[in-house]
């Protein structure tokens, strides 16, 4: 894949960047290694000193950077002009919070005598490397960012190859931030490089965020090389609808958790378990709902939902419903992908689908919703977790007895009840099953890249 700006909005190829050749990335690593040698040695306060810079340079250039993001990426302008809020807000956070999260921990064993200091000491790892996705191109690097930096250890960014302008906008902001040369690294390289950079020794960690292929192919080279990783993967989370619930309230939750990002989100809810009982007034508000959203260009105030990230995942996603179609599901609306210039799906939903469908366990990357009837709390749970995914999930509900089940024993990494899933820098934030392994944010965000050291000194 080039990388490149190509605006999905209209298609066009805005402006194009050369690969690092390995020369250069060679040089990177270097730099890197070296840099860590003196910034693992720099003080707490003043490593938050320069997030928190970087996070005023975030907010006094929100409209400029969003517009990267919009026109790279195709979110809507508003949505973009959040995330960058968002990622300063995250910075902020870190700058307050890491050195509490990463303070010594005491311990007390019986056989340690009167006098003696038993403690763990958190220590930075080194480089870091950072394969990052392109849906939220601002807060997925700054949420590995800001933790692994004030941790002390220094990043590699391998961003997705589509938003090059938005992966240097974020080197230049922390290098004007202050951070010392080296410690933060874009490297506009392709995924073959990937590989040789998690094999060289210098790098002593891997971070992904991505697709469930990619992460099974950088957690096994990073196995390989016994280096730790985290992996954030796919999603395809239920939002359960039980009698109990406001259905007004839960029809304009579930459509907007639905199409956040314009349907590319992997905690997006994707599939709508809801009890027979209202079964059908919810499909009967929510596809109307869906019809009413405007569908246009991303920096339109009026714009609901922009285009998709690029015209391969319409394409996909295209296939996906076409082939759920041909397995039996129901479309209700929308399933064309609409004419003109750029990358436009419809907002779209389907119900009925059987199990050799394609939308019954497979990640649907776009503004789709499945629709799925349940006869009560066991079959909601059974559907729910019938699933290769399990990285988030909500349940909507007033009776007390339903939540603790859905909170106990829906499988994934997140349950939210009476709220769809979101990410906030002071909540742990992961998945189970096909959805990864490890956790971002809250403490485990600067304690997923330390050497966890015992020390016992008597």
């Amino acid at each position: 894949m080039a990388i490149a700006t190509t605006n999905p909005a209209t298609g066009e190829v805005v402006r194009e960047f050369d690969e690092l050749t390995d020369d250069q990335v060679e040089q990177a690593l270097q730099r890197a290694h070296e840099a860590f040698g003196t910034y693992r040695d720099t003080t707490f306060a003043q490593r938050s000193g320069w997030l928190r810079a970087a996070a005023d340079i975030l907010d006094a250039e929100v409209d400029d950077l969003a517009r990267l993001a919009t026109l790279e990426m195709g979110k809507t302008f508003a949505a973009a002009k959040a995330e960058v809020s968002k990622s300063a807000y995250g910075l902020r956070w870190y700058a307050d919070n890491a050195e509490r999260a990463l303070a010594d921990v005491p311990w007390s064993p019986a056989s340690a005598p009167e006098g003696a200091r038993v403690f763990t000491r958190y220590q930075p790892l080194g480089p870091v490397l950072a394969v990052m996705p392109w849906n939220f191109p601002y807060w997925q690097v700054f949420r590995f960012a800001a933790p692994a930096l004030m941790a002390g250890n220094v990043g590699l960014l391998k961003h997705a190859s589509n938003v090059p302008q938005v992966a240097l906008a974020i080197s230049d902001v922390l290098r004007r931030a202050g951070l010392p040369d080296g410690a933060f690294q874009t490297l506009l390289v392709g995924s073959s490089k990937i590989e040789a950079i998690i094999d060289d020794d210098r790098v002593r960690a891997v971070t992904l965020t991505g697709s469930e292929p990619a992460g099974r192919e950088v957690g096994a080279r990073a196995g390989k090389n016994v280096k730790a990783s985290v992996l954030e993967l796919g999603g395809s989370d239920p939002f359960i609808v039980m009698p109990s619930a406001d259905l007004d309230v839960t029809v304009e939750q579930a459509v907007t958790s639905r199409l956040l990002n314009n349907g590319q989100s992997c905690i997006n809810a994707k599939r709508f378990i809801v009890h027979a009982d209202v079964a059908d007034a919810f499909t009967e508000k929510m596809v109307a709902k869906m019809e009413a959203l405007t569908v246009g260009d991303p920096m339109d105030d009026g714009t609901d939902v922009g285009p998709m990230s690029q015209a391969q995942g319409v394409e996909d996603l295209d296939q996906q419903v076409r082939d759920s179609v041909a397995a039996g599901a129901r479309l209700l609306t929308g399933g064309e992908p609409l004419g003109g210039p750029g990358y436009y799906y419809p907002p779209s939903v389907l119900t009925d689908i059987p199990e050799s469908a394609p939308a019954y366990r497979e990640e649907l990357f776009g503004p789709v919703a499945m629709i799925f009837r349940a006869t009560g709390v066991d079959d909601a749970i059974r559907i729910a977790n019938d699933s290769p995914f399990g990285l988030g999930g909500s349940a909507w509900t007033t009776d007390d007895a339903e939540k603790e089940r859905f909170v106990n024993e829906v499988e994934t990494g997140m349950m939210y009840i009476n709220k769809f899933t979101e990410s906030t820098a002071e909540v742990p934030f992961g998945g189970a099953k096909n959805s990864g392994y490890g956790r971002e944010l809250a403490d485990f965000g600067p304690q997923s890249f330390v050497n966890a050291k015992t020390i016992w000194i008597q």
